[in-house]
Order: C-alpha cells, then sequence, then structure tokens
C-alpha cells in the first residue's frame, strides 16, 4: 500500500488552487529529460482531463526518444517561439513548476514565471528549493518528480482519474531518473507505484524499448569513439572521465539527447564508483555526474562547478574552456580520495 508522503494541508491546498483556477502552465527545467517531460505530461492529462486549459512550456527543445508520448506534440518549446511563451505564461491563472527548484533552471523563462500574478506550485525532488511558489512540494528523497506526481495525486484520491497517457509518462520519468531503476530504486514503494501504472494498462516493455531502443547509427559510433578515445581512467580514485568536444559532436551529426546516458558509461567497469561527462556546449561546458554507494555526486557538482542534484546523479556547469573544466576536475579529485577509495 502507498503511504501518505505530502501532508494534508498541502494537499488540500493544492486541491483548491486546481478548483479554483482554469488556465493553467506546466513549465519545467531547461534541457528536459525524461522525468521533466514525463512528470510534466502525467500531470498535464490529469488536469486536461479535469477539465482544465493546460500548457507545458519548455525553456528549449527535448530529445526525439521522448516524443512518442501522447501530448509531446502540444508541448511548446521557448527558445522557438518566446513570444508565445510569454504570453501564455503572462495569462495563466495557475503555474506548476517541475523538476527544478529554483527559477534560473528555466533560464529566458524565470522572469516571466517569477513576475506573472499566477498562483505557482512546485512539486520537485531537488534539495533546497528556492522561496517563489506559494505553494512547494518538495521531497528530496525521492526517486524522480514522476513519483512524486502520482503520489500528489493519489492523496487527492484521484487514482482512478489517473489515464493510461498519464501513467505512461509517469512511468518513463521514473524510470530514466533512476536509470532504468538501477540508483536511488530502492525502495519499495517505487515497485508497489510500478505495479499500480501496470492496472493502467502500461507496457513497461514497449515504453524501455521506445527510450532507449531509437537511436541513430551515429549515436552509436560516437558512443564507440567516447570509449576508445575520449575515456580517462583515475584508477587512484576509482574514477574516470569522458568528454566531447562541438566539433566532435558535429562529426557525429549529434542531435539532441544522443549523449544522454553517456556518462553512466563507465560505471560499468570494476571498481568505478565516479564518473563525469564534459560536453562542450555553444557558451558553456555541460557536466554530468553519476556515482555508485555513497560517493556524493551533488556534493562534488556543487563545490566545483556550481551544481547539485542527488547523491548518485548530478550536474553542472563551466564557463571556460573544455581543458580548463576537465583540470579543475583533475585538482578536485584528490580532496576526495578518502571517500573514493574506501567504496568498495
Amino acid at each position: 500500500m502507498l503511504t501518505s508522503l505530502v501532508n494534508n494541508a498541502q494537499i488540500s491546498k493544492l486541491e483548491e488552487l486546481i478548483d479554483e483556477y482554469d488556465k493553467i502552465v506546466i513549465v519545467t527545467h531547461v534541457s528536459p529529460d525524461g522525468d521533466a517531460i514525463g512528470s510534466s505530461l502525467g500531470l498535464y492529462h490529469y488536469l486536461t482531463d479535469l477539465g482544465n486549459t493546460v500548457n507545458v512550456i519548455v525553456p528549449n527543445t527535448f530529445p526525439d526518444f521522448l516524443r512518442w508520448m501522447n501530448g509531446a506534440k502540444e508541448i511548446l518549446d521557448a527558445e522557438k517561439y518566446p513570444d508565445y511563451a510569454q504570453r501564455l505564461i503572462e495569462e495563466a491563472e495557475l503555474i506548476f513548476c517541475l523538476d527544478f527548484n529554483v527559477p534560473k533552471r528555466i533560464h529566458e523563462l524565470a522572469s516571466y514565471v517569477v513576475g506573472s500574478n499566477a498562483k505557482k506550485v512546485m512539486i520537485d525532488h531537488h534539495p533546497d528549493p528556492a522561496d517563489f511558489c506559494d505553494l512547494v512540494i518538495s521531497h528530496p528523497e525521492i526517486s524522480s518528480t514522476c513519483e512524486l506526481v502520482f503520489r500528489v495525486i493519489c492523496q487527492m484520491g484521484d487514482f482512478d482519474r489517473i489515464s493510461k497517457a498519464s501513467a505512461e509518462a509517469i512511468y518513463t520519468g521514473m524510470m530514466t531518473d533512476t536509470g532504468s531503476f538501477t540508483y536511488n530504486a530502492n525502495s519499495g514503494q517505487i515497485y508497489y507505484i510500478i505495479s499500480e501504472l501496470l492496472k493502467k494498462g502500461i507496457n513497461k516493455d514497449r515504453i524501455y524499448s521506445n527510450v532507449y531502443h531509437s537511436y541513430t547509427e551515429e549515436r552509436l559510433r560516437m558512443m564507440g569513439y567516447v570509449l576508445s578515445e575520449k575515456m580517462k581512467v583515475y584508477p587512484e580514485y576509482n574514477a574516470a572521465m569522458i568528454s566531447l568536444t562541438q566539433e566532435e559532436q558535429k562529426r557525429f551529426r549529434s542531435r539532441k539527447g544522443d549523449t544522454e546516458g553517456f556518462v553512466n558509461l563507465p560505471l560499468n567497469m570494476k571498481h568505478i564508483i565516479f564518473s563525469v561527462f564534459f560536453r562542450e556546449d555553444n557558451e558553456m561546458i555541460k557536466i554530468s555526474f553519476r556515482s555508485q554507494g555513497n560517493f556524493p555526486a551533488n556534493k562534488f557538482s556543487s563545490q566545483c562547478f556550481n551544481g547539485g542534484g542527488h547523491l548518485n546523479a548530478a550536474g553542472g556547469e563551466f564557463y571556460g574552456t573544455l581543458d580548463e573544466a576537465i583540470a579543475l576536475f583533475e585538482k578536485a579529485l584528490p580532496e576526495y580520495q578518502d571517500l573514493l577509495v574506501k567504496k568498495k
């Protein structure tokens, strides 16, 4: 049985807001991943089925392997249609902020969302939420925002209102944010939720295939190149690092999402418990961190790259050259040696 997580006062407040306001906007973070899109669409279907007018807005585009989900075609890319996105936010009566904890995570949309007169609700699982929403439902101990969305709907007594489309989206986010349930997934509650989602008619095997068996030939060749030419192992720290320049990404005609999961590859090696992936972007270096056991990837990210996240999965940014970012990473490794070498 699913335990109650969110306090009753918050659930009652959320119910009041949904009942009172019709024009709803759902916003999620820049470079949306499976949990961002899954939680947004999961909530979108639930709210539209209640009769609300709902728009999902993302700061920029999201990977092709998430576009199979029902409702994905209706998501508005604010980078392509900034004026329309701004107008929808200005006209909104209620704004849901999903899968992000601070305004800067939605980039250019931040000023519109923060400055909006609409009521705002945050549903998120990242630590240290900023104080810009009227209602904050934040539980960093939960594996994904999708799991939290499912729990909130159920605590409102609306499990029966969850459609198959909503269930598929929620499962997708839970699956991708736990590496197909390989980390942050030891709670029995997660598998109870999966069993409940299966009752909605989802096909979890097909969902897995839609997400992970839809890459291009170029993506696979780029993966081979990364492993053979761009991976550096630090055996004295049980760590590994991979990197890609913009030129290398262009060589393999990389598209949005093609590097998804690359940071996990070194963790397949025996003894490696910390993996970092540096990807050169237009104006910055995007960095992904993954770890196993109790090594705090989020702490490393926060201290070195102004990032954050969860114990085993985090992200960060660096404004400088790729070589400078890697040098900073290598300089910081000795400070964490005790944590890295003690882990079996």
